[in-house]
């Protein structure tokens, strides 16, 4: 596969981008002060397709992120059960991570500093359209300017019927985040004040107040962290909210801004590997089968016709004491 590479020529930050595997970015380096900070983790092989799609860079999931109960949801009165594929399903045999992730994107502009791709169900996915309740698409824009890496998302219904959707991202953080770091102080944060109550990784419908042990509000020490967490309270009255990244020892952090309709974040730290995902959701997981619950999803209908924008912006810097 050959990579797409984004470059600001200004400040020598780049992306690396695979159009070919979920239009992924799988390599973010900022230059801060002619220092390259290595951002994103992903393994040795994942750019030649030798590695699961969801384990590298940034993988994309939509129409839904994380998972769908036993591959099985109901949708104005019509079952769907999902495709029984390895790459799509946990191994509980939920659906996990969409329908994108894994297939080859259209690329319909690319500059120096940008790139735009398009995934839509019945162009790029046409064997998963059935698994849907409507078509749908979805064009992203990667941009490097500075020490920052930005993703502008277009989301659109084509077709004449209402269609369910929802979306985040799932990247990976490099810790720490020079050679001089260490993990043990690399801090996370994040304005968080609640989570779901899970069952075997899937919410039964109910929120509790966040637990000191998972409490980022404050800060926490990456190293006593292990978990797989969906959190969710974010502060009202914001139009975008703010997780990040900082290693104390480097005096570096990384932040990742990102638009106030991704109302869930889910922290997950990845077994022996030197890194943490922190990953904006616009709905909680599994949401098509919550529609029930008291407690809101986030889950969004889209009607014929129209469509919705939102953004992410992941930025290196250094630590101002």
């Amino acid at each position: 596969m050959t990579p797409i590479i984004i470059t600001d020529p200004a400040s020598g930050s780049s992306a690396r981008i695979l159009p070919e595997l979920g239009f992924n970015c799988y390599q973010f380096r900022a230059m801060i002060d002619g220092q390259c900070i290595d951002v994103i983790d992903s393994h040795p092989e994942f750019q030649h397709g030798d590695q699961r799609p969801s384990s590298s860079g940034i993988p994309i999931l939509f129409p839904f992120p994380n998972r769908i109960a036993d591959a099985h949801y109901k949708w104005e009165g019509v079952s769907y059960d999902l495709p029984a594929d390895k790459t799509y399903h946990d191994q509980t045999g939920n659906a996990i991570h969409g329908f994108c992730l894994d297939l080859p994107w259209r690329v319909i502009a690319q500059e120096e500093t940008y790139a735009i791709a398009q995934f839509q169900l019945s162009i790029d996915g046409k064997h998963r359209l059935n698994y849907w309740p409507g078509d749908i698409f979805i064009e992203v824009k990667y941009e490097v300017k500075g020490a920052t890496l930005r993703a502008d998302f277009r989301i659109g219904n084509p077709g004449s019927t209402s269609v369910p959707w929802g979306l985040g991202t799932h990247p990976y953080f490099k810790v720490p985040l020079s050679e001089k770091g260490s993990l043990k102080n690399c801090l996370i944060e994040s304005p968080a004040t609640e989570e779901w109550i899970l069952d075997q990784c899937l919410p039964i419908g109910v929120k509790k107040s966040i637990p000191q042990a998972h409490d980022l509000r404050e800060g926490a020490w990456l190293d006593q962290l292990n978990v797989d967490d969906v959190l969710s309270g974010m502060p009202e009255g914001t139009e975008q909210y703010e997780c990040l990244i900082m290693d104390q020892q480097a005096g570096l952090l990384v932040s990742q801004d990102y638009d106030s309709l991704f109302s869930e974040l889910v922290v997950f730290t990845p077994a022996q590997r030197n890194c943490v995902c922190l990953e904006p959701y616009t709905c909680v997981t599994n949401a098509i089968n919550l529609m029930s619950a008291d407690a809101e999803t986030g889950l969004r209908v889209l009607p014929p016709g129209s469509e919705i924008k939102t953004w992410i912006e992941i930025r290196a810097g250094k630590v101002i004491v």
